[in-house]
């Protein structure tokens, strides 16, 4: 089954405004952030192709496809400008994941990529938001991010007349937003080694600085 998977990115100037004051470096922060999930992304031998939807120039890769996203109309409108790349590139189903989860463990993705459902929801770790989505088809629902984003997704699947899966994985739980967040990030990374390159080395400098 061709399986892509779909990266929306705020413009890094635009992002982690909820970090203000807790964070000297937001743009570089979430620049890493990106650079390590699209290196995670790469050694899940289950993704055919990883599509990042941006305004602007992310990674040098030549294993990324860059969708252009001029309006930045948000998380849900740039994951479908992904979604209907895909359809166009022959995908049969689809990985939504954000591009601020840098620990993210490839065998985590593997393992959601085996899932039998029509619908994989992947919760944050509030229990809230979503973090991640496998669709298949790609259009089996629109995906509709935002707060209070898990019920309606469980919502839509159920109204398509999906099956779906609510499933835990912890490394895509470890999104940032705000201080706290990034505090537990720094929590998670320091009990698991390898993984996160130039996120952990940022935080490292940071904290020397």
């Amino acid at each position: 089954m061709r399986t892509v998977a779909i990266l929306p990115v705020k413009s890094f100037g635009r992002a982690k405004q909820r970090l203000t004051g807790g964070f000297p470096d937001r743009p570089g922060l979430a620049a890493a952030m990106v650079a390590d999930v699209l290196d995670a992304l790469s050694a899940v031998p289950e993704l055919d192709e990883v599509i990042v939807v941006t305004a602007q120039a992310v990674s040098a890769r030549t294993d990324v496809v860059i969708v252009h996203d001029p309006i930045e109309a948000g998380q849900s409108a740039a994951a479908a400008r992904g979604i209907e790349a895909a359809l166009e590139r022959g995908a049969e189903r689809v990985l939504l994941v954000p591009g601020d989860c840098p620990a993210l463990d490839p065998g985590e993705v593997s393992a959601l990529l085996e899932i039998s459902a029509d619908v994989v929801i992947v919760p944050d770790r509030h229990g809230t938001g979503t973090n991640a989505l496998v669709l298949t088809p790609p259009t089996v629902m629109p995906p509709a991010f935002g707060e209070g984003s898990f019920a309606r997704h469980r919502r839509l699947a159920a109204e398509a007349g999906a099956s779906f899966h609510v499933a835990d994985a912890r490394s895509l739980q470890l999104d940032v937003d705000t201080p706290d967040d990034l505090a537990a990030l720094r929590r998670a990374l320091g009990t698991r080694p390898g993984g996160a390159a130039r996120t952990r080395r940022l935080l490292e400098d940071a904290a020397v600085a």
